[in-house]
């Protein structure tokens, strides 16, 4: 669907403006799409994200500050969503030896079974790009990366 159908509306300043409209949209759908998969599995998109990066990490913890860096999202509050995966048993979080103002974290067990059974069907994400074949979603990934390194998102 062309964006214009999506949001009704017929023209807009330049090409510069309905691309921005047209990423805002489409990160909103595929946000909402996310939130309700991830939500079958009791986390948050950004507590995904957390679990995924310190499955690899491997054996090595992570600071949280460091964490935080790392996210998609980086707005978001990673100390509190690191207390609710701990709670969950997904994560271990201990003082760090060096510096006792930091903690370190480290994905537990139950967490990476979970990332393990989360794979089995994150092939679901596939479908929302059913629309692209391999080369144009390569291409798309080299306009995105492209877009992000210029000045402005520096």
């Amino acid at each position: 669907m062309k964006i214009e159908d999506a949001i009704q509306q017929k023209e807009f300043q330049n090409e510069y403006v309905k691309l921005a409209i047209n990423l805002m949209y489409t990160s909103s759908s595929l946000n909402v799409h996310q939130q309700r998969y991830f939500r079958q599995f009791g986390l948050t998109v950004p507590q995904y994200n957390i679990l995924r990066i310190l499955r690899g990490q491997k054996e090595n913890p992570i600071g949280v500050n460091n964490l935080g860096g790392r996210m998609i999202d980086q707005t978001s509050n990673t100390s509190r969503l690191v207390e609710k995966l701990r709670i969950k048993g997904l994560v271990d979080r201990q003082v760090c030896e060096s510096d006792r103002r930091q903690a370190e974290v480290r994905i537990t067990q139950k967490g990476l079974d979970l990332l393990e059974a989360i794979d089995v069907t994150i092939s679901d994400v596939d479908n929302l790009f059913k629309g692209l074949n391999k080369e144009e979603a390569a291409q798309l990934n080299g306009l995105l990366d492209k877009l992000r390194s210029g000045d402005a998102f520096q």
